[in-house]
């Protein structure tokens, strides 16, 4: 038997707002301008967060937070794209897309501060709570996405995972299933290069990390994350063919500027000459310049939306440490237990006394 060539793939890269804030105008979402404005202030306002957070962690007042400064494009766009209804499956990194989801700040910094309000979902909100194992919450998507199939429901689950956690097995099963059982789900990567201190070429051989769509038998396609408007437009195509049980895998190439964890220095593994450069493709610069040349924001509307989002985060703060002050930190021994164990009911008077004499 002569050898034939049997298959043929091609992966797609799609940009549609350059890094000068020039746009293709033929790829250009049709976003109203009132639209392209809350995009801007949801990158904004959560850029505040992650800052904010970082200085709250220096002083001990947050426990280890990730921040998502660099990749607010790729979860607000992708947010954005999203219906009310469909579900949002988030990793530990996604402060960006839950705010567009309406999640509060207030909610976030409880999570952060380890109050268990902080991971408690309404009942009517579709999204689940913040997968902290790399890689798990691709499958929970595959498995929501399959369920809506099978109740011929319109709705989609779209989850955010990072590059490292395509070196999971995990992630793949979860392709798999949802190419085998046509899932309705969206997989988001954002690929900001590094997994933790691990840089994504010592990760894969892989030319690109949509290209792993291929062995699931989906579509896979790469966007340049730092690129709101590419985002919104190639989730949004992603959502659509999802309805119809057709998954994909949608890799958004980003940059992380900060560290992994406040529990991080990425010092130690990048230079400040690659930072720099990514400095320079900083999204919401991109999307301001954008903005700036379509004469829909001016210094004074900028100075409105950064005083609206300064105030927003700084009453989510004052709240959420009110309702810290609130809390009996020896509710931590009573509620793990039917019938408490004898060592935990000496550490739990322990604590009580230490209690008793520092007050």
């Amino acid at each position: 038997m002569p050898r034939e060539d049997i298959a043929q793939f091609t992966i797609r890269s799609v940009q549609v707002l350059a890094e000068d804030g020039t746009v293709d105008e033929d790829l250009a979402p049709s976003l109203s301008d009132d639209e392209l404005l809350d995009c801007y202030e949801a990158m904004k306002r959560a850029r505040r967060l992650d800052e904010r957070a970082i200085s709250l962690q220096r002083r001990g007042e947050l426990g280890t937070y990730a921040p998502a400064i660099g990749q607010e494009a790729a979860q607000v766009g992708s947010a954005f794209a999203m219906d009310e209804d469909d579900w949002i499956v988030p990793s530990f990194r996604e402060q960006s897309a839950l705010m567009v989801r309406e999640t509060p700040p207030q909610q976030i910094l409880e999570y952060a501060m380890g109050m268990e309000e902080g991971a408690e979902i309404p009942v009517d909100e579709h999204a689940l709570p913040p997968a902290i194992p790399v890689g798990t919450q691709p499958l929970h998507a595959a498995g929501v996405g399959w369920g809506e199939a099978i109740q011929e429901s319109p709705n989609v689950a779209l989850t955010y995972f990072g590059d490292g956690a395509t070196s999971e097995g995990d992630v793949y099963e979860a392709l798999n299933f949802a190419g085998v059982y046509d899932a309705q789900t969206v997989f988001l990567c954002q690929n900001n290069r590094y997994a933790i201190s691990t840089r994504l070429e010592d990760q894969t051989a892989a030319e690109t990390l949509a290209q792993k769509a291929i062995a699931a038998g989906i579509d896979g396609v790469r966007v340049d994350g730092n690129d709101v408007l590419g985002v919104y437009r190639v989730v949004s195509e992603a959502i659509e063919r999802a309805r119809d049980g057709d998954p994909t895998l949608v890799e958004a190439l980003t940059y992380r500027r900060s560290m992994h964890t406040t529990s991080d220095d990425p010092s130690v593994y990048r230079e400040a000459a690659e930072e720099d450069e990514w400095e320079a493709r900083d999204p919401i610069v991109r999307f301001q310049v954008y903005l700036e040349n379509r004469g829909l924001l001016d210094e004074e509307t900028k100075a409105t939306i950064d005083e609206r989002v300064e105030s927003e985060i700084a009453d989510a703060i004052d709240r959420v440490n009110a309702a810290r002050d609130e809390l009996d930190p020896a509710d931590m021994f009573r509620h793990v237990y039917a019938e408490q164990p004898p060592e935990l009911e000496r550490q739990a008077a322990a604590f009580e006394r230490k209690g008793d004499r520092d007050g």
